[in-house]
């Protein structure tokens, strides 16, 4: 295959009200012809490329902008130092190598160079359709998104103005419509995570909006995203809402095991739609709020102490662990104890599970841990969103993320779960260990 070399419109940078325009050739595989592949076409071809020359007028910037900044001997304070090493950002299409310049700051002020298109935490970018709503959720809005992908795939992606953003929106807001009533029928879930996820995007109704999110343990031990909506974390009319639809879709059967924090609606809302299933608190959500009634001096040993509960080997060693706390607290930390005692049998509920799944099902990090870059960012989001747009593009983020995550371990569990096996002490009841082997476990 012959390489060409193509010369390419320029691309702009702003920052700090201040421009910097790169006019350079870029070398596309193919020539002219292979401009009709599309954004992922023009990736495929010219990432590297694209991505170092941007990089490249970041830090030309950043210099432009220290230029005047000298030392006593009169050099230049602020100066290019080589390169980090070379890393590797993902995409759908294989792996593209990235070269981030560093830069040195001689006056000892402190000024650093951090790339806006490719920061430290940024290691994947999947696809322009994961990007988009991961921009928008991460606090760039719809008029900022033409600019950074403008940036990521060159001139190319010019067809990305604010009204076809808006139509992508509306797409993503037909998908997140279809995929709501798709057919439950026949459907069974071994656990729950459910979890209300704040961010700082404002509906136009009201202030702040919050996704009410469900993710299932299939009979395969394959984790699926079950529901998403929007409401009002602590309400149990919005969690029955949400209960109620699963069910009218098909959704008889109901969880075996449902896991989240305590301070929701949806636990009075399962009493009503699924009694049967079991409820297993957060141990992390728990563990915060019990730390946060005692002094800073306190919480390490607390903490310590909380932890000697759920990492016991069995359910008679838990309680132990835990009417030692009780006793240790009682006296000069009663609202710390309290909050424990409450929801004892639920923090414990685990243990009647196996003890393969005891890693997954003690807290709710199946969800928290898909949402913590959204809380990290969010702050920066100032836009109004309508509410099809919100949970369109909460649903994208959504399904993008279930492409990446991991079954549970031992998965052959859940069918004898389904079977109808007991599990005591996380062993199935006919291999129930007398308690001193299973301490010695």
């Amino acid at each position: 295959m012959r390489w060409r070399t193509v010369a390419t419109k320029g691309f702009r940078l702003k920052e700090q009200h201040k421009e910097y325009a790169v006019e350079k050739n870029t070398v596309i595989a193919g020539g002219m012809g292979e401009l009709g592949l599309g954004i992922e076409g023009i990736l495929r071809r010219a990432a590297r490329s694209l991505i170092e020359q941007a990089i490249e007028a970041e830090v030309a910037v950043l210099l432009e902008e220290f230029a005047t900044v000298r030392m006593v001997d009169g050099r230049q304070a602020v100066v290019r130092n080589g390169h980090l090493p070379e890393r590797e950002i993902m995409t759908a299409l294989g792996p593209v190598p990235v070269k981030v310049p560093k830069v040195r700051d001689r006056s000892g002020s402190g000024i650093k160079f951090n790339s806006v298109l490719a920061p430290p935490y940024v290691r994947k970018s999947r696809t322009v359709a994961a990007t988009v709503p991961w921009l928008y959720l991460h606090g760039v809005s719809s008029g900022h998104m033409q600019e950074a992908l403008s940036i990521l795939l060159g001139d190319e992606a010019k067809g990305l103005s604010p009204a076809v953003l808006g139509r992508l929106k509306a797409e993503w807001a037909q998908e997140y419509a279809h995929w709501q009533h798709r057919s439950l029928q026949g459907k069974r879930y071994a656990y729950w995570w459910v979890d209300g996820i704040y961010t700082n995007l404002r509906a136009e109704e009201d202030p702040r909006i919050c996704l009410l999110v469900i993710i299932g343990v299939t009979a395969e031990g394959k984790k699926e995203l079950v529901s998403v909506s929007d409401g009002l974390r602590e309400s149990k009319a919005s969690w029955l809402e949400i209960l109620r639809d699963l069910q009218a879709r098909g959704l008889e059967t109901a969880p075996l095991l449902a896991i989240g924090d305590g301070a929701m609606g949806f636990w009075a809302a399962l009493d009503e739609a699924y009694p049967e299933t079991g409820q297993q608190r957060c141990w992390v959500h728990k563990t915060a709020n019990i730390l946060n009634e005692l002094p800073k001096a306190q919480q390490s040993k607390a903490k310590a102490a909380l932890q000697e509960i759920w990492m016991a080997a069995n359910r008679q060693a838990a309680e132990k662990a835990l009417d030692v706390f009780v006793r240790n607290y009682q006296a000069k930390y009663p609202k710390a104890v309290a909050k424990l005692e409450k929801d004892r049998a639920e923090l414990l509920a685990f243990y009647d599970f196996p003890a393969e799944h005891w890693r997954h099902i003690r807290t709710t990090n199946a969800i928290e841990s898909t949402f913590a870059t959204v809380r990290h960012r969010t702050t920066r989001t100032k836009n109004c969103v309508s509410r099809s747009s919100f949970l369109g593009l909460g649903f994208k983020m959504l399904q993008q993320a279930e492409k990446r995550w991991i079954g549970i371990y031992a998965p052959e569990k859940v069918l004898q779960l389904f079977a109808g096996v007991k599990f005591i002490d996380g062993l199935p009841a006919n291999l129930t260990l007398p308690d001193d082997q299973q301490t010695a476990a």
